[in-house]
């Protein structure tokens, strides 16, 4: 089992705060394994509800009743399938007497997001779980975790035929129970058919009208179903960054599929030697190295810059006041190139750093630097942040 330290610390500090953590994340990605274990570091009475399991239902058929039993921490699983416990998570957590915490989970649906901050706004703490990182499988695993992805079961499964076998059913269940269980009502091949689209579209930038004639279907329509899977986080949409420059800037968002190892189930990659000369290679590194980065940066806003003319920034995020720019290379020893230029003069960065999977550190240029993904965190422990808080 892979204790996750950094979660963990980030709920007790939620907790310093709040009344109800909520965790967000997809469906199997740990959420339920990350509560028992913060749970098991309570040295009061913890009780589970498991909303999926029928005769936890039926304990709180009175909510108000059952959730008021004197405990340290209650925590809910799959809050989702009863919003209506969110307004009895209200009344409770405003009782001025009260000392039970609350840890609420669920697939991070947009029904989740929802209920908590229209009924617990001002109360509840939100700490992201996304998949598997670096830091907490170690630089040496590296391949394996790109390859893989993050989902638990699918890093540490017997072996990599294992690992695919997990993702495809992970997608078909997703697919036919999970998102019927949100109430979205969408055939699953149609939905399965813009998923896959969006993994071969993976890392650019989004285009409304072209995925909206290859379904047949209205703009409106295709971009519900990105917002769908986004809200399901199953698909990273990242922000575009413009300003008043003078030039000609990208204004639609990129899209991402957020885990690399459901982006090479898409795309029918099987293997290393198959995913190392596929052309969609680079993209998928882009999008694995984008999201170490952001677990381990923890900002809250992100973004890519472009402009029209073919300068751009992979991602670009501000620490104390200054910007920096992140550049994600599939390459052995990648080198500086104009657009990188472009983007430190136009943005005014402080530094441009270049992501890569080998071993070491050099300068590019006075502000660049190429940096191994795997080494960042220790080479440049003054940029990496804490989990925040809401």
């Amino acid at each position: 089992m892979i204790k996750r330290t950094k979660l963990l610390d980030a709920i007790r500090a939620s907790f310093r705060v709040h009344p109800v953590v909520s965790l967000l994340g997809p469906r199997q990605v740990g959420k339920t394994t990350l509560a028992a274990q913060f749970a098991a570091g309570r040295k009061g009475k913890v009780t589970v509800y498991d909303l999926e399991s029928a005769a936890d239902r039926r304990r709180l058929t009175m909510p108000e009743l059952a959730l008021s039993e004197p405990a340290d921490l209650i925590v809910i699983d799959e809050i989702q399938r009863q919003p209506e416990l969110f307004e009895t998570l209200r009344v409770l957590a405003d009782r001025r007497d009260a000392k039970t915490r609350f840890l609420v989970l669920g697939s991070a649906a947009p029904g989740l997001v929802k209920g908590v901050t229209e009924s617990l706004a001002g109360r509840v703490g939100f700490v992201d779980v996304p998949g598997l990182s670096l830091g907490e499988v170690g630089a040496d695993r590296l391949r394996r975790l790109w390859e893989r992805g993050g989902f638990p079961r699918s890093f540490l499964a017997a072996d990599a035929a294992a690992g695919r076998l997990w993702r495809e059913d992970f997608i078909r269940t997703f697919l036919e129970r999970d998102i019927p269980g949100l109430g979205i009502h969408i055939p699953a091949e149609t939905l399965r058919r813009f998923w896959t689209m969006i993994a071969h579209y993976h890392g650019q930038v989004w285009n409304g009208s072209e995925f909206a004639r290859a379904l047949g279907t209205s703009e409106p329509t295709a971009r519900r179903y990105l917002d769908i899977l986004a809200g399901a986080y199953m698909v990273r949409i990242l922000p575009p960054w413009f300003e008043n420059i003078g030039k000609r800037q990208v204004k639609s968002p990129k899209i991402y599929v957020r885990d690399s190892g459901l982006v090479h189930a898409l795309l029918g990659i099987d293997g290393w030697q198959e995913l190392t000369g596929h052309p969609k290679a680079g993209a998928s590194w882009e999008g694995f190295a984008l999201e170490q980065m952001l677990t381990l940066l923890r900002v809250r806003d992100a973004y890519f810059w472009g402009t029209h003319s073919g300068a751009e920034l992979d991602l670009l995020v501000t620490r104390n006041g200054k910007r920096y720019g992140f550049e994600f290379k599939l390459a052995d020893a990648p080198g500086p190139s104009r657009s990188m230029h472009a983007a430190v003069e136009t943005l005014g960065l402080e530094r441009l750093f270049v992501l890569y999977p080998g071993r070491d550190t050099y300068p590019l240029a006075p502000t660049i630097e190429a940096t191994p993904l795997a080494a960042f965190g220790d080479t440049h422990p003054e940029l990496v942040g804490r989990e925040a808080t809401a």
